[in-house]
């Protein structure tokens, strides 16, 4: 079984298949950036990595059923590890 891919952007799962990914300019699937963060190439919101963590804390809360505090901490330890925030 392969590895569950994680969005290099806001760190959602993106399953086993290819239709969560995002698309390249050329139209082809990204690997590491989901459909909602990556489209046609570029990013779809040009935000700080805060901004991100506030955009994803509510989804995390309903999808994993965190409290928001224990959303925005894991997301605070995880999210500067991605592709699209380490630097």
């Amino acid at each position: 079984m392969d590895q569950e891919r994680y969005c290099q952007s806001c760190g959602m799962p993106m399953g086993q298949t290819d239709e969560m990914y995002g698309t390249n300019a050329d139209g082809t699937k990204s690997a590491d950036y989901c459909e909602y963060c990556y489209n046609n190439g570029a990013f779809a919101s040009e935000c700080t990595l805060d901004q991100m963590i506030e955009i994803c804390v509510p989804h995390v809360v309903s999808n994993a059923g965190m409290s928001e505090d224990a959303a925005r901490k894991m997301l605070q330890e995880v999210l500067p590890t991605l592709k699209r925030w380490a630097s």
